[in-house]
């Protein structure tokens, strides 16, 4: 899968603004970081001391979103329909702000695995979940993102470099802001990229949209250009009221790659606003981006899949800005990795290393090396993901193993009292294999004949009655229903609290 051959953008210029606009993101990071005080604990290090203002708060949560896999892949589609994965992920953000944050700063949580452990009997939900955001990170979310990254900047520099060179060097940079600088320096640099980032490719789709005088219509199918999706499509129009919103509500309010952002700030009301400033740039700025320059590059290309994005830029992007351009996307690169990296490590730290080999003196060495270990594995699964017809629908669908199992035991912990934990983790495990068993097995899957943002709401349910159902027949306790006095918290609270 390339974008086409483009080595005539690299020259030297070009290399030197690449090369320059990097180091200047490192050193505004550098410079804003170097006061900062650090003690070696957790907090410090995972959460940037409890020190992030809303303006980073926003940049960090929205960056570690936002990275080549939504550039290179939603566009990939080439049709506006993508544009919803973005669109309603305002659901989620406003769940985080409202029900999610609010309890994470009430419990004093870290990880949001620690809020689990708080609303049930028993440690082993925690280390279960746990295990399987580390999973997803090292399998999933870090090889992707190095995949995308390095398949992209070849595009731009040219085919004679390898792609593992690319992603290696993403990596490597990816993996210093983490080891010397922890959650501060990730969500300081993810802000000052942002900027840099979400302008250029606001800029893309102007000229995209020059390039075809303004006419993404004549010539381009109505199927490209609708926003409700038939039933084969890739976003079929009827999941949106189904699985789509359960979806972001896990991505956005109970992944601990997002929501260790929000946990950083120093109250909960400076969380909120953060998270509040990154809905209106998921909500204003993010669609357009992701979709229609793949609708563009359809009418000058033809159906060229992932290929659509780079091309496209190869085409309208002015030489001169090449460099800028690619400077920014490896910035989106960077700045992912690192804070899907910096979350990996603290579930590593806090819910594994404190419990199982020991008391951790000082996070800052602990999590040094543990960077390098995952930077590796993430490498070596970056080769798998070249066989991928499309990015963004291989990790949508990937993640519906372990995301909907997982909601599943917060949804339980917070509407029930009296579930056991050996409990929450029948359902995990039910929804898992169920899931599981609908995406490789194509004789199951096409027997139930739905779509899989569809079985995900069965799979939440049925986690959610498995877990249940084990609680009442198998230990023999009675659930209580919450409803929702456990949100109805009053006041602020502090992150000292």
């Amino acid at each position: 899968m390339v974008f086409g051959d483009t080595a005539d953008f690299a020259n030297a210029g070009q290399l030197a603004v690449f090369v320059g606009l990097t180091a200047l993101v490192a050193l505004l990071t550098w410079w804003k970081v170097k006061s900062a005080k650090h003690d070696g604990s957790e907090k410090d290090v995972f959460l940037a001391g409890k020190g992030l203002s809303w303006v980073f708060v926003a940049g960090a949560i929205t960056l570690t979103n936002l990275s080549t896999d939504q550039l290179v892949g939603m566009n990939g589609n080439q049709m506006l329909l993508l544009a919803w994965w973005e669109i309603a992920g305002f659901v989620g953000l406003m769940t985080l702000a409202f029900v999610f944050v609010p309890l994470y700063y009430r419990y004093n949580c870290t990880t949001v695995t620690e809020l689990l452990e708080r609303r049930y009997d028993g440690r082993s939900i925690r280390t279960l979940i746990s295990a399987i955001f580390i999973l997803g990170n090292l399998l999933i979310y870090l090889p992707a993102a190095l995949y995308s990254g390095g398949l992209f900047l070849q595009s731009l520099f040219g085919a004679n470099v390898p792609l593992l060179a690319f992603s290696l060097g993403l990596a490597l940079i990816g993996a210093a802001y983490t080891i010397f600088g922890g959650l501060r320096a990730v969500a300081v640099m993810d802000t000052f990229s942002g900027i840099g980032i979400l302008f250029l490719a606001l800029v893309i789709v102007f000229l995209a949209l020059a390039a075809v005088d303004f006419d993404i219509v004549t010539g381009v199918p109505p199927e490209r250009l609708s926003m409700v999706g038939s039933a084969d499509s890739p976003i079929p129009f009827h999941t949106l009221f189904t699985g789509m919103a359960f979806i972001q509500i896990f991505y956005w309010s109970t992944n601990q790659n997002i929501t260790q952002k929000a946990m950083a700030a120093p109250t909960v009301k400076e969380a909120q606003k953060g998270v509040f400033a990154a809905a209106a740039v998921r909500i204003l700025v993010v669609p357009p981006i992701v979709v229609i320059p793949g609708v563009v590059a359809f009418k000058l290309f033809g159906d060229v899949g992932d290929a659509a994005y780079g091309r496209l830029v190869a085409e309208v992007l002015p030489s001169w800005l090449s460099g800028a351009f690619a400077a920014m996307v490896a910035a989106a690169v960077i700045t992912t990795f690192s804070a899907v990296l910096n979350s990996t490590v603290a579930l590593y730290s806090v819910d594994f290393h404190e419990r199982f080999v020991g008391e951790v003196k000082n996070h800052w060495k602990l999590g040094a090396a543990m960077s390098m270990v995952a930077t590796i594995l993430a490498m070596i699964m970056v080769p798998l993901f070249q066989n991928a017809e499309s990015i963004i629908n291989l990790l949508q669908q990937l993640n519906g193993l372990s995301s909907m199992p997982i909601l599943s035991a917060f949804i339980v912990g917070l509407l029930f009292r009296n579930v056991a934990a050996r409990s929450a983790i029948a359902g995990v495990v039910w929804g898992i294999s169920l899931y599981g068993l609908f995406t490789f097995n194509a004789g199951f899957s096409e027997a139930v004949g739905i779509h899989y943002i569809d079985f995900m709401v069965v799979t939440l349910f049925t986690s959610v009655l498995a877990a249940l159902g084990f609680n009442r027949f198998v230990l023999g306790r009675r659930a209580e229903w919450l409803g929702l006095s456990l949100f109805r918290g009053k006041g602020e609270v502090s992150a000292q609290a």
